[in-house]
Order: structure tokens, then sequence, then C-alpha cells
């Protein structure tokens, strides 16, 4: 699955999990919008969940500060879905639900999407990487199973209501 980001580049360049994976070549960063290839966009503000329904070939994610992501200023073409309840592994976020660095976001879609090899690959780069798989280890394999958004919905109703 091809990796890619639209990056703004308005956070910390030193804890950029997005700056990070490319300099390893593993996502590709766009500037724009018009450069952004069309696929899955890991959007927070779509309207439908992310299932394993939406796989693809191309997996896009926003890397931006949590305030631009709140202005939702961007217009990629693609599939918008938003991750269903997670909680972050991340040095800044540790055990906060939803606030997921870039790589976070990718490897739970990998993960959704049946390549949990691939997401590996992505989170062996940083030493909190496999944290996030643990402590996400139920969740992930629960909404990997599901048929659709609809159920992937229900599953994460179940984490909201605890």
């Amino acid at each position: 699955m091809d990796l890619h980001v639209r990056y703004e580049g308005d956070d910390d360049p030193a804890k950029c999990t997005a700056r990070k994976l490319a300099r390893f070549d593993l996502v590709e960063l766009h500037r724009s919008d018009r450069a952004t290839p069309y696929g899955v966009v890991l959007n927070p503000h779509a309207e439908r969940a992310l299932s394993p329904a939406d796989a693809g070939e191309t997996l896009v994610a926003l890397d931006c500060s949590w305030e631009s992501a709140g202005e939702a200023r961007f217009s990629l073409p693609g599939d918008h879905r938003a991750l269903p309840y997670l909680v972050a592994a991340n040095p800044v976020n540790f055990g906060r639900p939803t606030k997921l660095t870039t790589v976070e976001a990718l490897a739970a879609a990998l993960v959704i999407f049946g390549h949990r090899d691939h997401a590996e690959r992505v989170l062996a780069k940083f030493t909190w990487g496999e944290t996030f798989l643990e402590l996400n280890e139920e969740p992930l394999r629960r909404y990997a199973a599901c048929e659709d958004s609809g159920e992937v919905v229900e599953i994460q109703q179940e984490y909201l209501d605890r």
C-alpha cells in the first residue's frame, strides 16, 4: 500500500513523525492538496469511520497541528474517513484518546486494512511504536474484523461507553 502525507509543516520538525518516515522513504510528503494523490484520506473530521471495506492502493494522512486540523481547511481529493477510537502511545499525548501522531494514524489504518506487517515496519522507527500496537491490540483486532463503517462505529461506541 502506498503511503502519502499531506504535509502542512506547522508542527515542531524535531517531533514530526511524517518527516521521519519520509527520511526513511516510508511515506511521500506533499505540500499542496493538488499534489496529493487520490486515495483514502485519514481525516479526523470525516463523517464516516474507516473500515476494512475502504482498503485500496493509496492511503493519505493529514499532518498538521491539532489547531490546523480543527480548521478543516484541506480540500483533498479522495474518500475521507475518520479513525475510530484509539489511544495514543506517543510521548506528547500518551494515553489520550484520538490524539494520534501521523505514524500512529497510518499504522492504525494499515492494521484495520489487514496490513499489520506494514504497520509494524513504519512504527519500528519510533521507540514507542510497538507500545501503540500493544495499547490498541483489542480494538484494532475488532475493527479489522468488521465488514463496514457501521460495524466499526458500533464497536467504537462500546469503548466510548466505558
